[in-house]
């Protein structure tokens, strides 16, 4: 039962590094970043002024009517703690606007939610595009290999520096790195509904899939992530179930192969 992803410290140079180069590279002037008060984002800003400095962030608490206002507080009193800019914006009006546009009930929640994460998206790049920056995204691999990032939303950005990292590494990480414990111990949720959680969404705990997801990464059989993380077949089947039905979300729009070398295929940039 040894099967668990570990959290090394050469990691946070890798990702400084990775942000730094790549600014460098693209000729922008920062980063812009959703910050919600929670355990990835808080992360994520921390790593980018290590990277690049605070004067080159741009962080936006885009709260909206599930926001707790502890959310709103945390994302404030890090960002003063960083000396990093923050600008906050409720997204509420946009939000309703688009539902009643579009007819939906509001006890449509997981249709309003992927509104919620687009209309946030909207704004990250409205503003990086003022700013000739940068949106760096807040994902995680354990979000990313489950599908649970929504389309052209939090699952759309420049850069995923925690793309690469299960969720209890970014939680070693953020150990590591002296974050709030406040932060750190909070309860994982994408801020979409009242009560909404990551765990209750996803049916497990980020413990138990992130061993089941490093034992896929590993191409063990199930036997073996069975006996390595003491796990039932059941739970292992569940998260085979939710990477493969997740493949669209972690690829580009699929392109007809008519050329020579195609986008997506054989174009390599």
């Amino acid at each position: 039962m040894n099967l668990r992803p570990k959290f090394k410290e050469e990691h946070v140079k890798a990702i400084e590094v990775f942000l730094s180069h790549h600014l460098e590279e693209s000729g922008r002037k920062g980063f812009v970043l959703g910050m919600s008060g929670g355990l990835d984002s808080s992360l994520v800003a921390k790593l980018c002024v290590d990277a690049v400095g605070p004067e080159n962030i741009q962080g936006l608490m885009l709260n909206a009517d599930a926001t707790p206002p502890a959310d709103i507080t945390d994302a404030k009193n890090w960002a003063r703690t960083l000396h990093i800019k923050l600008e906050e914006i409720n997204i509420a009006p946009i939000v309703e606007s688009f539902r009643k546009g579009l007819g939906l009930k509001a006890s449509q929640r997981n249709s309003i939610g992927n509104i919620k994460a687009r209309v946030r998206m909207i704004i990250l790049y409205n503003i990086a595009a003022a700013k000739h920056s940068l949106v760096v995204g807040t994902g995680n691999k354990s979000e990313l290999l489950t599908g649970y990032t929504t389309k052209f939303g939090d699952g759309g950005a420049d850069f995923m520096p925690l793309g690469d990292l299960y969720k209890t590494q970014v939680r070693e990480m953020a150990k590591f790195l002296k974050l709030p414990k406040r932060i750190i111990e909070k309860i994982p949720t994408a801020g979409l509904w009242k009560g909404q959680t990551d765990e209750g969404d996803l049916g497990i705990t980020y413990d138990e899939l992130d061993r089941i997801l490093l034992g896929l990464e590993l191409q063990l059989d199930k036997a073996d992530i069975a006996r390595k993380t003491g796990l039932t077949p059941k739970k292992i089947a569940k998260v085979e179930q939710l990477v493969a039905r997740s493949i669209h979300k972690r690829k580009l729009p699929l392109i007809l192969k008519l050329g020579v070398r195609t986008i997506g295929l054989d174009w390599r940039e």
